[in-house]
């Protein structure tokens, strides 16, 4: 395949189709409207391949570029546009939505710092007794939830607790009165 030296009409027009309905339309899609029909898949895809078509990679490139720059958002252009919303709030009367815009412009602007902070702690890192009054806490805690419920509690058995402890095995003296 030899490269050609300009773009043609039905690739300006890909290009174009591409860049302006990105996210609308697929770049199948695109190939079919510019004038691909019989295999629209294959041709967006040589026509988006840098070593098939660079012209047209290129093209697209510059206009994604003049895209950015006509919309794009730069730290500037975000707080001026702030703060025209937040004058044209504070003429119309809508006081919140101006705070709104005002308190937006400061987070932009880094006066306002938004700090969250995650603890965690694994259980498998406390000790046994951190464990013990973790679950006496929990307990605790959910006192109201737990009413009517019956939640014993025992200590970790050693071997002198074991021996005078009743046998879980033995129905009889697990009964509770």
């Amino acid at each position: 395949m030899t490269q050609e030296k300009r773009l043609t009409e039905r690739q300006i027009k890909f290009a174009e189709l591409l860049v302006y309905n990105e996210g609308r339309l697929s770049p199948a899609e695109c190939a079919h409207q510019a004038g691909y029909v019989t295999r629209p898949r294959q041709a967006a895809a040589e026509l988006r391949n840098p070593k098939m078509s660079p012209l047209v990679v290129q093209y697209i490139g510059e206009l994604r570029k003049e895209v950015q720059e006509k919309y794009g958002i730069t730290f500037e252009r975000h707080l001026t546009e702030l703060a025209k919303l937040r004058d044209d709030a504070m003429k119309k009367g809508a006081w919140a939505a101006a705070i709104n815009a005002e308190v937006a412009r400061g987070k932009a602007g880094g006066l306002y710092v938004d700090q969250k902070l995650v603890l965690t702690k694994n259980l498998d890192s406390l000790s046994e007794e951190e464990l013990e009054a973790k679950m006496k806490q929990i307990l605790d805690d959910h006192k109201s939830i737990l009413q009517g419920i019956q939640v014993e509690y025992q200590e970790h058995p050693t071997e002198d607790n074991h021996k005078n402890s009743p046998s879980e095995n033995d129905p009889e003296e697990n009964k509770s009165d």
